[in-house]
């Protein structure tokens, strides 16, 4: 079983690179030095359990490295290769300990919603995109302050659930790949949904893992294809990323984190703040134009 996994997730990643490597070459798109360091920190605390995408998209808008619009995209292909890394390392150590049925079924559907919504992501607008990704900061941010508090879902010490708690976490698993186009992280949403369903929450950890690497490599694949994102930066994020996993995963393994959370926690709520403003902006620029557009047609 372990292998009938780590086989579609060799495959997905050899795919992802060439795609990624030819469209790198093909644009002549240098890494960005900032890309790799951001990539290195990010998915270094990112395999001990802070997460990424919640940093990543705070500094994206604190430095203005990348517009609004490509965020989210840029995000996904940057952190791929990282955190298909992280799905070997999850499912070597704790991949058998798991209902082989939950991994499969919540993988494949996180990936096939993560493919029906990496179109959405070119089509939305910008104030839209730039709303949803400040809510997936305020998330981060009560989740981050509720793991520092320790009141998150305790969990049980199941390593499979009944059928019908299998089939609700799979349907969801579907919305969130959606969502992780628009920039919303799915493995503390997920974690707290497997953890009140009763599952171990290490146990988790190979079932987020997996669906993530497979998701981002078929969603990053499609953002490469249409091209609707910053190469330069993503492909710094990846270069800093993979030493970056191995170091925390082998070497360091765990650390005190709590102090790192709250921190995060308040950078990514100041983010949020100014993303969310820069959303109603935009949102009144939009029907002050609709305006003059329809007072002009009359």
């Amino acid at each position: 079983m372990l292998i009938a996994l780590l086989v579609p997730l060799a495959l997905a990643s050899v795919l992802f690179t060439v795609v990624l490597l030819r469209s790198a070459i093909a644009k002549r798109a240098k890494p960005s030095a900032e890309g790799m360091a951001l990539g290195a920190i990010t998915n270094f605390f990112d395999t001990l359990g802070i997460g990424s995408f919640a940093p990543t998209m705070a500094w994206f808008k604190f430095r203005k490295l990348v517009p609004d619009r490509l965020i989210p995209s840029t995000m996904l292909v940057g952190h791929s290769l990282p955190s298909i890394q992280q799905a070997f390392i999850f499912l070597i150590l704790l991949g058998l300990l798991v209902d082989p049925v939950l991994i499969v079924g919540c993988a494949f559907s996180l990936m096939l919603g993560g493919l029906v919504g990496a179109p959405l992501v070119a089509r939305t607008r910008v104030w839209m995109i730039q709303l949803i990704v400040a809510v997936a900061l305020l998330i981060a941010a009560t989740l981050y302050t509720m793991s520092n508090l320790e009141i998150m879902p305790p969990g049980g010490t199941a390593n499979s659930l009944p059928v019908n708690l299998t089939i609700i976490a799979i349907a969801v698993n579907f919305v969130l790949g959606i969502l992780l186009n628009f920039g919303i992280g799915h493995y503390a949403p997920s974690l707290v949904m497997l953890s009140l369903m009763g599952l171990d929450p290490r146990l988790a950890f190979p079932v987020m893992a997996t669906g993530g690497a497979l998701t981002i490599a078929g969603a990053g694949t499609r953002h490469v294809l249409i091209g609707h994102l910053d190469l330069r930066v993503a492909m710094g994020i990846v270069i800093g990323g993979i030493p970056a996993v191995f170091v925390a995963a082998f070497i360091v393994k765990e650390m005190p984190l709590e102090a790192l959370r709250w921190l995060v926690a308040a950078v990514v709520l100041y983010a949020a703040g100014v993303m969310l403003h820069a959303a109603l902006r935009g949102r009144r620029g939009e029907r002050a134009h609709t305006v003059l557009a329809v007072d002009a047609a009359e």
